[in-house]
């Protein structure tokens, strides 16, 4: 018989069954374990889980697999929370470590500025002291010299009530041109003491911009701090720049008087570079001090400069910032001003509209919580 018998078609069933067998019980399953290995591999997808059909070697392949993607899992979400807990500290230090290098810079360049303030304040106490004494030389012998030639004056007008004048006396008169002699040596000798009088006025107010001898909390009269740097800025206001005094009533506040001078001296310069810069018309600082409350005194200063966006002002009291050109300005002044102020345990405030000028406002406590000494 030929293969097509009853024996070929019992091997052709066992065959199919045999085939069918090993496709649903060996087959598929490795298909299913191979697509969860592809889709673990090229998608990270550790959700992913493979049916468990039997309990053979492919059921125990199975479990396996599935036990290995909870774990690759687990152990993936961990290292991924560890990475970005490691990125977040990374970032916090590095930005910590920038913010120390930040303010080792400002305090570098601050303690300079405060050094150079100091050996400022020492070299003006300095000169002060040298010009002082020449000067109150000076001041004493035009006072005399004055006295001397009222009674020479005197002397002569009482000869000439007494005695005829000869004709050579009365040529000598008219050739040295006697009468505007005396009045304009009276007007020199007037001239000389008023100078004299303005050099002792800029010593006194160079040793109180220094006040090197008032380091400490001292309660001082705030007017003659700002009439001080009024006059040691004089050389810059005096040709165009009018100012304008609106003195309050206010009590001596206890402070740092150098201090307190240098934020002065520091917005009064900056109000005045703002209007040249601008090439403003009308350039006048008006200075405004008044007590806000029994306890605290207020000054301000408002320019009619060019003013400040939006932008500048939040920026204003930022170290190293500034809208002057390269060179001009350091960025610091605004900032020491600032550190001072609060120093003191007061405010500083800048309120300003583009086209409409800025004007500082300061407050400061009448007695200071510092003890001296």
């Amino acid at each position: 018989m030929g293969d097509g018998g009853p024996r070929g078609l019992g091997r052709g069933a066992i065959a199919t069954t045999v085939g069918y067998w090993v496709g649903r019980h060996i087959a598929q399953p490795i298909q299913d374990l191979a697509g969860a290995a592809d889709r673990v591999s090229q998608q990270a997808d550790f959700g992913v889980s493979i049916p468990v059909t039997s309990q053979d070697e492919v059921g125990t392949l199975a479990r396996s697999l599935n036990q290995l993607i909870e774990w690759s899992g687990f152990y993936t979400h961990e290292l991924e929370v560890a990475n970005q807990t490691l990125e977040e500290k990374v970032q916090e230090r590095t930005q910590g470590l920038a913010s120390t290098v930040q303010e080792l810079k400002e305090t570098q360049l601050q303690l300079i500025q405060t050094e150079k303030m100091s050996s400022l304040g020492q070299m003006v106490a300095g000169i002060a002291h040298e010009i002082n004494n020449p000067i109150n030389f000076i001041q004493g012998n035009v006072s005399h010299l004055t006295t001397y030639f009222k009674d020479l004056c005197e002397l002569m007008d009482q000869y000439q009530a007494t005695y005829d004048l000869t004709p050579e006396i009365q040529a000598t008169m008219e050739d040295i041109d006697l009468e505007f002699l005396l009045a304009d040596t009276d007007k020199i000798l007037g001239s000389l003491n008023l100078g004299t009088s303005r050099v002792k006025d800029i010593v006194v107010a160079m040793r109180n911009f220094s006040r090197l001898d008032e380091a400490e909390v001292k309660a001082v009269d705030i007017h003659e701090g700002l009439e001080s740097t009024l006059l040691i800025l004089n050389n810059r206001l005096k040709y165009d720049i009018e100012v304008v005094k609106d003195y309050g009533d206010l009590p001596l506040v206890e402070c740092y008087p150098a201090q307190l001078n240098q934020v002065f001296s520091n917005i009064i310069t900056n109000a005045i570079d703002a209007m040249e810069e601008a090439n403003r018309e009308l350039k006048k600082i008006t200075i405004k001090t008044g007590l806000r409350s029994a306890q605290t005194a207020q000054i301000s200063f408002a320019d009619t400069g060019p003013g400040m966006n939006d932008t500048v002002k939040q920026k204003i009291f930022d170290p190293f910032f500034t809208t002057k050109v390269v060179g001009k300005g350091t960025g610091l002044g605004l900032g020491i001003c600032y550190q001072i102020i609060q120093k003191h345990a007061g405010t500083i405030e800048a309120h300003s509209t583009v086209g409409q000028g800025t004007e500082f406002r300061i407050t400061l406590p009448v007695h200071s919580s510092r003890q001296s000494g």
